[in-house]
C-alpha cells in the first residue's frame, strides 16, 4: 500500500474535524453498554424465559447458561424481490451453524422490503425513500430486547441496506456482519434491453415484445444484475468492511456462498463480548470507513442514491458527511468500472473480470483508500485485495487476486482508468445544488444550454412527447418531485424517451428536485436539487422558455437571467393533495413534514 493520496487524506481530517463533537458522544454512548457479559445477565427470569420459550432444548439450555454468544438475525426476506427470495432458507441454515459452533442465533424481527423495480411510475413509489427510514426503525425494534451479543443482517435493495445499517449503527456496541445473497445469473444483454424500452417508446415494439424482454433480463432468483442502487449497497458494505471480502457477488445457492454466509456467523460470535476480539459495528463504521465507502462510489460510477444512503449512514455514527466532500474526492478518484448503465457489461461480468478485489487492490497501490481499518475480518484492508475459494475438502479459503484485469472492457486499474476521475460530480449556481452521474453521459453533453420546458410529473413528459411537443432541444424541468413534497419517488419512466430524444440528435437534459438512482444513462441529469420547489427553491420560478446551463464541466447549474428578475419571481405552487392519494400515502404524511433537504439525507433525522 502506498502513502495515502493528499486529497483523501485532506477530506477525511476536515471530515473526522467537523465531526469531532458528535462523532465522540456517539462513542461515547454506545461504550457506555456494560461489555462484561451478554446484556441478558440484566434480564429478570421473567423476561428470560420469554426470550427463550419457543427455542429447542438445546438453544434453551445455551441462552439458560448466558455464557456463550446468542446472534440476532434481522431478515428482509420476502419472496416477491427475486434478490431476497433466497434468504428464505437462511434462518434455518444460521442457527444451525451457531449450533455447531457452541453457540445461537435467533430470528429478532423482520423489516419491510420494497421493491423500487415494481412501484417504479406507480404510486407506491412515493414510499420508497421513506421506507428506508422505516427499516431502520424495525431494525432497532428488532434489537431492543437484550437477547443479543451480535446481529446479521440479511438484506440486499435500495432502501433496505441503508436502512438496515443506520438501524444497526443505533445498537452499535453489537457487533454485526452483512450477509449478502448474490446476483441472478445474467439474462439478456442489458443494451438489447434497452433498445426494447427505447422501441417501446417510439411505439415501435409492441407491449408483447417489451414485457418479454423485462423478462428475459428479470429471470430468476438473485440480485438484478445492473449497477444500480441494490449492487451499489453491495459494493459499499464490502468496501467499507461489512461483507466478508469477495461475498458481494458470488451466486445464490452455492456451496461457496454457503461457506461465506457460515464463515460470517462464525465471524460475528468471534467479534462479540463473549469472543476473542469484540469490535463493534459503531467502531467499524468510522469516518475512514465512511470516506471508503465515497471512494468505491466514485471508482464504480455507482448509483446517485448513495449521496443521500451515505449521508445519513454517516450521521447515525455521529459523523457529518456533506456533498462537498463528495465532490472534493470526485477530481483524484479514478472511473475503474464500467457496468451497466454506465456500460455493456452486468455485475457477474465485473465479478469475473476481477470484481471488487480487483477495485480494492487498485486503489489501495495507488494510496486511494484507507487500508487501515477494522473489518468483520480483521485489520486492513489488504485483506479484501483477496478472493475466496473452497478446496478440494469444501474448505473456505482466500487468494491474492490477479493483477491484471479479466476484463478491460469493464474493469480497470489506476494506469489506464475509463476516467481520471469519479462518475459524480455536484453542481451549484443560481438554482440551488444539485448531483449529475458523467459516468456515461458523453463528452459533447456534460455542457447543455437550452430552453426549459417545465413539468409536475414524469408522465407529463411521456404525453408531451406522443403529442410531438419534444422534437427540439430543451431542458425537462420535472420539479415536486423531493423528499417533502411526493417522497422523492424515482423517476426512471423518464429515461426512454429523453434517451430517444438524444439519439435523434437534439441536446436534451433533466433538471429535477426528484432522484433517478443513476439510471439517467448517456442524458444529462441534474437531479435532487435543493432547496426543492415544494420548500420554495428557484426550481418552482423556472417557466418555459427559461434558459438554462448544466454545466458538468465546471459545475454549474442556473437559470441564464439577472439575479434581481429572479430575486422579485414568485415561485410556482401546487396542490399536492392531489397527486396520488392513498395506496398508503397518507401514513407516511409525518416523514414528509420532517423529512430533510436532500444533501442532509432526505430523512427524518
Amino acid at each position: 500500500m502506498n502513502t495515502l493520496h493528499p486529497v483523501v487524506a485532506e477530506v477525511t481530517e476536515r471530515l473526522r474535524e467537523r465531526s469531532r463533537e458528535t462523532r465522540a458522544a456517539y462513542l461515547a454512548r454506545i461504550d457506555a453498554i456494560d461489555r462484561s457479559g451478554p446484556q441478558r445477565e440484566h434480564l429478570s427470569c421473567g423476561n428470560l424465559a420469554h426470550g427463550f420459550a419457543a427455542c429447542g432444548s438445546e438453544d434453551k439450555a445455551a441462552l439458560r447458561s448466558g455464557r456463550r454468544a446468542n446472534l440476532a438475525i434481522v431478515t428482509a426476506y420476502n419472496d416477491m424481490l427475486s434478490a431476497h427470495q433466497p434468504y428464505e432458507r437462511y434462518p434455518a441454515l444460521i442457527r444451525q451453524i451457531a449450533r455447531d459452533a457452541g453457540f445461537t442465533a435467533q430470528v429478532a424481527g423482520g423489516v419491510p422490503a420494497m421493491c423500487d423495480g415494481i412501484t417504479q411510475g406507480r404510486a407506491g413509489m412515493q414510499l420508497s425513500l421513506f421506507s428506508r427510514d422505516l427499516v431502520a426503525m424495525a431494525t432497532a425494534v428488532a434489537l431492543s430486547h437484550d437477547m443479543f451479543d451480535g446481529a446479521l443482517y440479511l438484506g440486499i435493495c435500495d432502501k433496505i441496506v441503508p436502512g438496515l445499517l443506520i438501524g444497526a449503527l443505533s445498537f452499535g456496541h453489537l457487533p454485526g456482519a452483512f450477509v449478502p445473497s448474490g446476483p441472478m445469473p445474467s439474462g439478456i444483454p442489458n443494451e438489447q434491453k434497452s433498445k426494447v424500452r427505447q422501441a417501446w417508446a417510439d411505439g415501435k415494439a409492441s407491449k408483447a415484445e417489451l414485457l418479454e424482454a423485462e423478462a428475459a433480463s428479470y429471470h430468476t432468483a438473485g440480485t438484478c444484475t445492473f449497477y444500480g442502487t441494490a449492487n451499489s449497497n453491495q459494493m459499499l458494505m464490502e468496501i467499507m468492511g461489512l461483507h466478508l471480502p469477495g461475498a458481494s457477488f458470488e451466486a445464490p445457492d452455492t456451496p461457496l456462498r454457503d461457506a461465506l454466509t457460515a464463515e460470517a456467523v462464525r465471524r460475528v460470535a468471534s467479534l462479540s463480548a463473549l469472543g476473542e476480539h469484540y469490535l463493534p459495528i459503531g467502531h467499524i463504521i468510522d469516518e475512514r470507513a465512511i470516506i471508503n465507502g465515497v471512494i468505491g462510489l466514485h471508482a464504480t460510477g455507482g448509483s446517485t442514491n448513495h449521496l443521500l444512503h451515505l449521508v445519513a449512514i454517516a450521521h447515525a455514527a455521529g459523523i457529518q458527511l456533506r456533498w462537498d466532500d463528495f465532490d472534493a474526492l470526485s477530481g483524484v478518484i479514478p472511473l475503474l468500472a464500467r457496468v451497466y448503465p454506465n456500460g455493456y457489461a452486468d455485475v457477474n461480468q465485473f465479478h469475473q473480470a476481477g470484481g471488487m478485489a480487483f477495485l480494492i487492490d487498485q486503489l489501495l497501490a495507488a494510496g486511494l483508500l484507507h487500508g487501515d481499518v477494522d473489518t468483520i475480518f480483521g485489520s486492513g484492508m489488504d485483506s479484501y485485495a483477496q478472493v475466496p475459494h473452497l478446496d478440494d475438502h469444501g474448505a473456505l479459503h482466500w487468494k491474492p487476486v490477479d493483477k491484471q484485469s479479466g476484463n478491460r472492457g469493464v474493469l480497470r486499474g489506476t494506469d489506464e482508468p475509463f476516467r481520471a476521475d469519479g462518475g459524480l460530480r455536484m453542481l451549484q449556481g443560481n438554482l440551488g445544488r444539485a448531483v449529475i452521474k458523467v459516468s456515461s453521459v458523453p463528452d459533447d453533453r456534460l455542457l447543455i444550454e437550452a430552453p426549459a420546458i417545465v413539468f409536475e410529473d414524469q408522465d407529463e413528459v411521456a404525453t408531451a412527447f406522443k403529442r410531438g411537443e419534444l422534437n427540439r432541444d430543451f431542458i425537462a424541468v420535472v420539479r415536486f418531485q423531493g423528499p417533502q413534497a411526493n417522497g422523492m419517488p424515482e423517476l426512471h419512466k423518464l429515461t426512454p424517451t429523453l434517451a430517444l430524444l438524444q439519439d435523434r440528435g437534439h441536446r436534451i437534459a433533466l433538471l429535477t428536485d426528484g432522484r433517478m438512482s443513476g439510471a439517467s444513462g448517456r442524458v444529462p441529469a441534474a437531479i435532487h436539487v435543493t432547496p426543492e420547489a415544494v420548500a420554495g427553491g428557484n426550481i418552482a420560478k423556472i417557466r418555459n422558455g427559461d434558459m438554462i446551463r448544466l454545466d458538468a464541466v465546471n459545475g454549474r447549474l442556473d437559470v441564464l437571467m439577472e439575479q434581481h428578475e429572479l430575486d422579485v419571481r414568485l415561485p410556482h405552487t401546487t396542490d399536492l393533495s392531489t397527486q396520488h392519494s392513498g395506496m398508503g400515502r397518507e401514513l407516511f404524511g409525518l416523514f414528509r413534514q420532517a423529512a430533510a433537504t436532500a444533501d442532509l439525507g432526505a430523512g427524518v433525522l
